[in-house]
C-alpha cells in the first residue's frame, strides 16, 4: 500500500490558527520589515509568499526594495527603529562572505531568521537560551525549524524518551549542507540524539551525539559510506538540491521512510510514495509560519528585555 502525501500547508494550519489567536486576542501590534536588494526570481517569490502569510495572520509586513550598496545602512536604521520588531533580508545579495557579514548586521533582537552569529553559535553549541535565561529562547533558522516541526507532526520525535534523546535510534539523511538549512538541521537533529548523515557534493559527514547526554553537543566524523549504503537504512530522508535533474532513487529508500523535500526542485522520483510512509513535497508554508513564530518570540523578548543588545552577543 502506498504511503501518504502530506502538504506543508496542511501541517501549517494549526500553527497559523495559533498565530491568529495570539495576535488578535492580545491585540499585538507587530511589524516585519524585509529588504529585497537583488533581482533573484526565487527571492522575489519568497517575498510574495511571506507577504501573503503575514496578511493571513495579522502581522504588519513591509517590503523595502533597495540598491544593495545601501543595504547595510538600511539595516542599521531598521535596527534602531523601535516600531520595527523583525528584520528579514532576501538572499543572495553579494554572495559568499559578504552575505554572511550582512547577516551579522541584523540586531539579534530583530533577527527573525536566526542567521546572525549569536543564534548560530547557540544552535551549534546546543545552547537553547540566551545567556542561560530560560525566558529568552534562542531563535532557530526558519527552514530547519520547519523541518523539525514536520518531523514532530510525523511522530518521528519520541517524547517519552529523556530530553535530548527524542531522536535516539533514528537515522536521518540530509542531502544538503548549506549554512541556511542543511548543516543547521543536521546539528538540531544530532543534538536530539539522531545519527545524521550530511551529504554534500564532495563528501559525507556523520553528526552524532547518541545517548551520551554528558556531551554538550553533537560531534562530526568523516564517513566512508556511500549514499547507496546510507539511504536503505535511513528512517528519514530530507533533500534540498536546487537541480531539476537530481533525483533520489526510490529503489534505494527504506520501506516506511519519511521523505521531505525542501528544494524548489523536486528531488524525489514520482513513485516515492511506493516506499515512503509519508512524503512531504514542499515546506514553504511551514517555513513562513515559523518565521512569524520567531517574530512573535522576538516581540515578546523586546517587551521584557532589560539587557542591552551588546550583552546578547556575549558568549
Amino acid at each position: 500500500m502506498d504511503g501518504k502525501k502530506i502538504l506543508g500547508s496542511n501541517i501549517a494550519k494549526e500553527f497559523i490558527k495559533e498565530l491568529q489567536k495570539t495576535i488578535y486576542e492580545n491585540k499585538i501590534d507587530v511589524k516585519l520589515v524585509t529588504f529585497l536588494a537583488n533581482d533573484d526570481p526565487a527571492a522575489e517569490k519568497y517575498a510574495e509568499v511571506t507577504a501573503k502569510a503575514c496578511a493571513e495572520t495579522g502581522v504588519k509586513y513591509e517590503l523595502r526594495k533597495i540598491n544593495r550598496e545601501i543595504l547595510e545602512d538600511a539595516i542599521i536604521e531598521a535596527n534602531n527603529d523601535p516600531m520595527i520588531h523583525g528584520i528579514l533580508v532576501y538572499y543572495p545579495v553579494f554572495g559568499g562572505g559578504h552575505d554572511q557579514y550582512i547577516q551579522n548586521c541584523v540586531n539579534p533582537a530583530k533577527d527573525v531568521e536566526g542567521l546572525c552569529h549569536t543564534y548560530r553559535f547557540n544552535m551549534y553549541n546546543n545552547r537553547r537560551f540566551l545567556n542561560g535565561v530560560e525566558s529568552l529562547k534562542s531563535i532557530i533558522p526558519c527552514t530547519p525549524l520547519a523541518v523539525v516541526k514536520i518531523l514532530e507532526y510525523c511522530n518521528v520525535y519520541d517524547m517519552n524518551k529523556s530530553y535530548g534523546n527524542h531522536l535516539s535510534d533514528k537515522i536521518i539523511t540530509i542531502i544538503n549542507r548549506s549554512e541556511v538549512v542543511g548543516r543547521p538541521l543536521a546539528a538540531l537533529c544530532a543534538n536530539d540524539g539522531a545519527k545524521v548523515y550530511s551529504i554534500d557534493i564532495g563528501d559525507i559527514l556523520e553528526f552524532d551525539r547518541g545517548h551520551n547526554l554528558q556531551l554538550p553537543k553533537y560531534r562530526v566524523h568523516d564517513s566512508d559510506k556511500r549514499l547507496e549504503d546510507i539511504l536503505p537504512i535511513s528512517d528519514v530522508v530530507v533533500t534540498g538540491v536546487p537541480n531539476l535533474k537530481y533525483k533520489v532513487s526510490t529503489d534505494l529508500l527504506k520501506p516506511g521512510v519519511i521523505a521531505i523535500n525542501f528544494s524548489s526542485c523536486m528531488n524525489f522520483e514520482d513513485n516515492v510514495v511506493s516506499r515512503a510512509s509519508i512524503f512531504v513535497p514542499a515546506i514553504g508554508k511551514v517555513t513562513t509560519t515559523m518565521l512569524q513564530r520567531n517574530l512573535l518570540r522576538l516581540k515578546k523578548h523586546q517587551m521584557n528585555w532589560s539587557i542591552k543588545y551588546q550583552n546578547l552577543t556575549d558568549q
